[in-house]
């Protein structure tokens, strides 16, 4: 029962980050959201590793986790380094 609510509070969380990502007035916005997909997906994926009692779905996140953070710092360095506008980015 508590596992299912966990569940439901992070697939809530998950809808309205989203709409932040869909709505984000900046680019930053946006990639702010979707890293914290990433993170509400690792919760996830660890908590499922948990009520199934398989303890190798922590090193899953773990991976998941690694590879949410590179690829945030690899999209963060092409939008220092391009000269676009934050603006203008649809």
């Amino acid at each position: 029962m508590m596992f299912a609510a966990v569940l439901l509070a992070c697939a809530v969380s998950i809808v309205m980050l989203v709409v932040r990502a869909a709505k984000g007035p900046t680019a930053f916005d946006r990639i702010l959201a979707v890293n914290s997909i990433g993170t509400v997906i690792i919760l996830g994926i660890s908590l499922h590793g948990f009520a199934l009692g398989r303890p190798e779905f922590v090193d899953i996140s773990i991976l998941y986790a690694v590879l949410n953070f590179l690829g945030t710092l690899a999209i963060l360095r092409f939008y220092r380094s391009s000269a676009v506008d934050n603006e203008d980015i649809v």
